[in-house]
C-alpha cells in the first residue's frame, strides 16, 4: 500500500540533498517565517488554546512567548553555533601540525510529534531547534487539540514551502503511517507508552530519536523549608494547565515536623489562586477529554480529601484536590496523574525517602524545598531525574541555557538553546593534517620504533 505521506517526505528529502538547508540564509529565513506566523496570528493562537481546553490568558501567552524567545536565541547565536569548533588533541599530534575540529551538520528530514498539553510550544520548540540546525521538518500536532491543529494546518502552508516545513494532522492512523517512513530524525513528546512505539518504529530505519516523556515527579519539603514559598510554588506548579504538565509536581513528601502546617498553607495557596469554587476561575484550565477527567477523578479518595474533590466529567472538570495523608499504595501513586489531584505523604528520614524514590522510575523533574545546603546537596547527589528546581517548581523549563529532557523512562536526549542545536545536529569529528605532513603508522613494522609511532597519540 502506498504511504499517504511519502510524497511529502520525498519532496523534503530531495530538497535536503541539494544542501540548500545547510546555509545560514535558509536557517534564518525559516526562523523569520516562524516568528511572523506566531506574531501575525497571536490572537488566533490564543483563541485556539482556549477553545481546546480553556487555557487561561497567562498560559496562552506563555505558549507564544517561549518559542519567540527560542527563535531570538538561535537568530542571535547562529553564527557561533554553525562555526567549526576547534578541540584539544594530544600534544604530540598538535606539535606535528594536526588539528581536531568538530563540524555540526543537519541530520535531514525530521519528524516532530507534539503533545496536547502545550500544543504550540511543545511542537514548535523542537521544530525551531531543528530548523536552526538545518533540518526540514514535518510537524504532527496533537489530534486531541483540534482547534490548534486546524490552525497549524491552515497557517503552515501560508508561511513555509512544503519542502521546508509541512504539517500532517490526524490521529493514530496518521502517526503510524508517518512512522513507516525512513526519517533522518524523530522528536517525540508524549507518554512513555507511545514513546516505546516511536522508538520501535525508528529502530526499523536506525533513525535517531529524542524522546520527551513524563513520570511521577517528586517534591520534597523538609523541616527547614519556607512553607509559604513552598506552598505557593507547589499550588501553582501542580495546578497550571489543570495539572496536565509533564514537569508538574506529582506528589509531595513533607517532613513530619511541618506536615500539618504545610498542608494548611497549601490549602490556603490553592484557594487564593483559584477561589473557593475553582470551576468559576478564569485561571483554571480543563482536562483535555471527558475520559481523562474520569481517569483523574478515579484517583480521589474521599476519606483523604482535605481540599477539593469535586468533578464534572461532561465539563472535563476536576477540582484542584489535595489528598492527605497519602500512602505509597494509593491509586494516585501508581502512575503519572496528569491532572489536578495531589497526594501528600509524610516522611521522617531523608535517607529512607531517597532509597524509596530510587526504586521508582526516574522522573522528568524533581523539586526540593529546604534551607539546609547539606540536605539539598544530598538529594541532588543521590537521586537521578531529568531536571528540576531548588525552592521553586517548573520554572527551569523556561530557561533556554538549561538543557531540558528526561532520563530512563522519562525520556532520552536534551534540548533548548545550544543543547537543542547540538541534539538536532550530527557532530562530524575531524582530524585535519597539513597537506605537506603525514603520520607514519603504516606497515611493515619490523624495522620501526613502535613506541615512537604511538607517542603522538598518548
Amino acid at each position: 500500500m502506498n504511504n499517504p505521506f511519502r510524497s511529502i517526505f520525498d519532496r523534503q528529502k530531495e530538497a535536503f540533498l541539494t544542501d540548500r538547508s545547510k546555509s545560514r540564509e535558509w536557517r534564518l529565513d525559516q526562523l523569520a517565517r516562524m516568528e511572523r506566523m506566531l506574531l501575525d496570528h497571536q490572537d488566533r493562537w490564543c483563541e485556539s488554546l482556549y477553545e481546546d481546553f480553556r487555557k487561561p490568558a497567562f498560559e496562552q501567552r506563555f505558549e507564544i512567548t517561549v518559542p519567540m524567545g527560542n527563535i531570538a536565541y538561535y537568530r542571535d547565536n547562529l553564527d557561533r553555533l554553525m562555526a567549526p569548533e576547534e578541540v584539544e588533541i594530544p600534544e604530540g599530534l598538535a606539535k606535528l601540525g594536526q588539528r581536531g575540529v568538530i563540524r555540526r551538520e543537519p541530520y535531514g528530514v525530521t519528524l516532530v510529534i507534539g503533545p496536547f498539553n502545550a500544543p504550540i510550544l511543545l511542537l514548535l520548540d523542537p521544530a525551531i531547534a531543528a530548523l536552526a540546525a538545518g533540518n526540514p521538518v514535518i510537524l504532527k500536532p496533537a489530534n486531541t487539540t483540534p482547534a490548534t491543529a486546524a490552525l497549524f494546518a491552515e497557517l503552515i502552508p501560508q508561511y513555509f514551502a512544503s519542502e521546508d516545513v509541512s504539517v500532517v494532522t490526524g490521529g493514530r492512523e496518521q502517526i503510524s503511517a508517518l512512522l513507516e517512513l525512513p526519517f533522518d530524525f524523530i522528536f517525540f513528546t508524549g507518554s512513555a507508552t507511545v514513546g516505546k512505539i516511536v522508538m520501535r518504529a525508528a529502530a526499523e530505519h536506525l533513525t535517531p530519536v529524542l524522546l520527551e516523556l513524563g513520570g511521577q515527579n517528586p517534591t520534597i519539603v523538609d523541616s527547614t523549608a519556607d512553607l509559604d514559598r513552598a506552598a505557593d510554588a507547589i499550588a501553582w506548579g501542580h495546578n497550571a494547565i489543570s495539572g496536565q504538565w509533564c514537569i508538574a509536581p506529582g506528589f509531595v513528601c513533607v517532613h513530619d515536623s511541618v506536615a500539618e502546617a504545610f498542608v494548611e498553607k497549601l490549602k490556603a495557596s490553592v484557594t487564593r489562586m483559584y477561589g473557593e469554587d475553582p470551576v468559576k476561575s478564569p485561571d483554571f484550565a480543563r482536562m483535555i477529554s471527558e475520559k481523562d477527567a474520569a481517569r483523574v477523578q478515579s484517583y480521589i479518595l474521599p476519606e483523604k480529601t482535605v481540599l477539593g474533590g469535586r468533578s464534572n466529567q461532561a465539563e472535563r472538570y476536576v477540582e484542584p484536590t489535595l489528598l492527605y495523608p497519602s500512602d505509597w499504595s494509593d491509586p494516585a501513586m501508581q502512575q503519572e496523574i496528569f491532572g489536578p489531584v495531589l497526594p501528600i505523604l509524610r516522611f521522617d528520614d531523608l535517607e529512607a525517602l531517597i532509597a524509596r524514590l530510587k526504586t521508582r522510575d526516574k522522573p522528568l523533574a524533581a523539586y526540593i524545598f529546604s534551607q539546609d545546603e547539606a540536605t539539598i546537596e544530598r538529594f541532588l547527589h543521590a537521586f537521578s531525574f531529568g531536571g528540576g528546581c531548588v525552592n521553586l517548581t517548573n520554572l527551569h523549563c523556561w530557561v533556554g541555557s538549561l538543557p531540558f529532557g528526561g532520563v530512563g523512562m522519562s525520556g532520552m536526549g536534551k534540548y533548548y538553546g545550544k543543547a537543542g542545536y547540538e541534539a538536532l545536529s550530527n557532530a562530524k569529528s575531524l582530524l585535519i593534517s597539513p597537506a605537506d605532513k603525514t603520520l607514519d603508522v603504516y606497515p611493515p613494522y619490523a624495522d620501526k620504533d613502535i613506541d615512537a609511532m604511538l607517542a603522538p597519540f598518548s
